[in-house]
């Protein structure tokens, strides 16, 4: 039994629904699973199903393979199920869907590379069956080569397809029309920017592909499409409830006889069945459920909690509310209230104070807190206020860096380094690194030894920063370097035990009253949710342990997205002097200033990022009618069974 979750109460009444009633809002069928786990699990068993089926009949079952990051957790569970004898895919012949070019097939950024050593390679697949888009064909026949692979992948039986972020399936980008055939594409720029958190080098991405077309795929007699992450759900809105478009490519599958989405909580979050789910139907209302459903009425007609009316109530679908729960105007101050108490300056805890509407009990004070950072910069990025305040309040404030964030640092940033310890008369090692980034093979992950000193710039960066936020950075900074993170590239290596054992020592050492971790699972590359998952891991196991019972977990976010009013469980305030201070703790990360390896879409700094976000956020406290900030910092505690 998992003994920490997050709170999910409330919601749609599914089962006093029928099926296309439920459903109604979606022009494709939808199946949204908890997590991604459990969708890929699930069309593990529709793969096998349709194989088994096939094979009944005769001949080679015909599958399409989407490449990329968001199939890999389906082939993983299809190689269980092979390994355990449930299925074998002898008579399968399979199908890629795009491969960058010019790229030899053994180079590790290949699109495909990823497909055979995740999934090809380890089933029993006959190499004669295996038809991956040939990404080094010679450029000269390289037009005839698309034509013959569009007529062979003509007739498959069930295509798996990953849908990006800007609904991109396979290189068909945003412009996409539905009539394309396999062909050669020039990457856009922003699929480019999106290649370059995902591949190794981000300096030498390949500029052009080769896809299979829309048309090809809408060829298939089935189709699944698959999407994890809340950055998805603006395109699984898009292709689910939507219209048809060539911004959205995925969504002209809309248009398929046979095909289904299906998705996890975080990305199907748009979806009308999830983010205003009484407009479909009875909903169980929650205190938390209310409150979600009033502070989406105040944004959606724009007006204060207390100043909503009866008839806003009944004209957006909320009238179960009302019959649940009675006089609007209660509803409206008990939403306000229930904000309300969750604003507080002091995130430990105030001592000796009446803590019976606030989000943190009063004692024991101080408080031992531990602030889990994925890189190391995440602390200040997306809780540098809150850090600071608790430290101000008195608290035994450690924080432990996940990761060493090396690969996150530039060569010239690292000669620069260099070049002043050279200068400063520490040394002179310029030409000997100089000589080492030279050697630095494409495809191959880094030097071992240059990684050392990137880890070291990292280290120096973060106790520069804590320390300008009063932090004894000699004894309450704690680089853990989890293992599996130090593979050198983006691609990252598996979680072991010994992960696991390096968090849960420091634990047993500080056992904090207080764990903050990252709740961001919005970051591109998964390091969030993977050392998330590892903090959360490690106090499952120490359970018995008596002040795991007593320690509260709180969940921040960071550069990328906020929690809603609708979830949050605590709301720091930052003064205006506090943001300038978590503005040059943030400075104080000079590695990753100006000019960030992996930027993505978003070119801003991250104290850029930090301070819009927080200002934001501060300001939607304002619209709902509460009281104004300059800024604010949210945070979600999870619950204990």
């Amino acid at each position: 039994m998992t003994h920490f979750y997050l709170e999910t109460s409330g919601g749609l009444l599914k089962n006093e629904l029928p099926e296309d009633v439920l459903h109604r809002c979606e022009k494709v069928k939808t199946s949204v699973y908890d997590d991604e786990m459990s969708g890929s699990s699930y069309v593990a068993d529709l793969v096998i199903s349709e194989i088994r089926s096939h094979n009944n009949s005769g001949g080679l079952f015909r599958l399409g393979l989407s490449t990329g990051t968001t199939p890999i957790s389906l082939y993983r569970e299809l190689v269980k199920r092979y390994e355990k004898g449930e299925v074998s895919f002898k008579d399968v012949k399979v199908f890629s869907i795009d491969e960058f070019y010019p790229l030899e097939k053994d180079d590790s950024r290949s699109r495909n590379f990823k497909v055979y050593e995740e999934f090809i390679d380890k089933v029993d697949i006959l190499p004669g069956n295996v038809y991956t888009i040939n990404g080094h064909h010679p450029l000269e026949s390289l037009s005839e080569y698309c034509s013959e692979y569009d007529r062979q992948a003509g007739d498959i039986d069930f295509t798996i397809l990953g849908v990006g972020p800007q609904g991109q399936v396979g290189f068909n980008d945003a412009g996409s029309h539905v009539k394309t055939k396999t062909r050669t594409v020039r990457l856009t720029y922003k699929n480019l920017m999106f290649q370059a958190t995902r591949l190794s080098d981000p300096n030498n991405i390949p500029t052009m592909a080769i896809t299979m077309g829309i048309d090809t795929i809408m060829r298939s007699k089935k189709l699944v499409l698959m999407a994890w992450g809340e950055e998805k759900a603006p395109v699984v809105h898009q292709i689910a409830e939507g219209e048809p478009d060539d911004s959205v490519p995925a969504s002209h599958f809309q248009n398929h006889p046979n095909v289904e989405l299906v998705v996890d909580k975080d990305s199907a979050s748009e979806l009308t069945i999830i983010k205003t789910p009484w407009v479909v139907g009875d909903c169980d209302w929650t205190p938390k459920f209310v409150r979600r459903a009033v502070t989406w009425l105040s944004e959606t007609v724009h007006k204060p909690i207390l100043e909503l009316t009866y008839e806003d109530y009944l004209e957006n679908s909320l009238s179960g509310l009302l019959n649940a729960k009675g006089e609007y105007s209660k509803i409206n101050i008990d939403v306000f209230n229930d904000i309300q108490h969750t604003i507080s300056g002091w995130p430990g805890g105030k001592p000796n104070a009446d803590d019976s509407f606030r989000p943190v009990p009063a004692s024991p004070f101080p408080k031992k807190v531990i602030i889990f950072s994925p890189h190391p910069d995440d602390d200040v990025i997306s809780m540098g206020g809150t850090f600071g305040r608790l430290i101000e309040n008195g608290h035994d404030v450690h924080v432990a860096y996940e990761t060493s964030g090396n690969v996150a640092v530039h060569d010239d940033v690292v000669l620069q380094n260099i070049d002043t310890a050279r200068e400063l008369g520490f040394g002179d090692r310029y030409e000997e690194v100089k000589k080492i980034i030279a050697g630095k093979k494409q495809g191959e992950p880094e030097p071992r030894e240059l990684l050392n000193i990137k880890g070291s710039i990292r280290r120096a960066e973060a106790r520069a920063a804590v320390r300008e936020l009063g932090l004894d950075d000699r004894t309450h900074a704690h680089f853990l370097n989890l293992p599996f993170y130090e593979t050198g590239g983006i691609k990252k290596g598996k979680v072991t035990d010994a992960d696991y054992k390096i968090v849960m020592d420091l634990l047993q050492e500080i056992k904090p009253d207080q764990v903050y971790a990252a709740g961001d699972f919005y970051d591109p590359h998964g390091t969030h949710k993977t050392c998330t998952n590892i903090v959360l891991s490690a106090m499952e196991k120490l359970w018995n342990e008596d002040w795991v019972k007593k320690c509260e977990i709180w969940l921040y976010r960071g550069a990328w997205k906020e929690w809603s009013f609708a979830d949050e469980d605590m709301a720091v305030p930052i003064s205006p002097e506090e943001m300038i201070r978590k503005r040059h703790a943030i400075y104080k990360h000079l590695s990753q200033k100006d000019i960030m390896p992996f930027p993505g879409a978003d070119k801003r700094e991250f104290w850029q990022r930090a301070e819009e976000r927080t200002q934001n956020t501060a300001r939607t406290l304002s619209d709902l009618g509460l009281a104004k900030y300059r800024a604010m910092e949210l945070f979600v505690r999870m619950r204990k069974r």
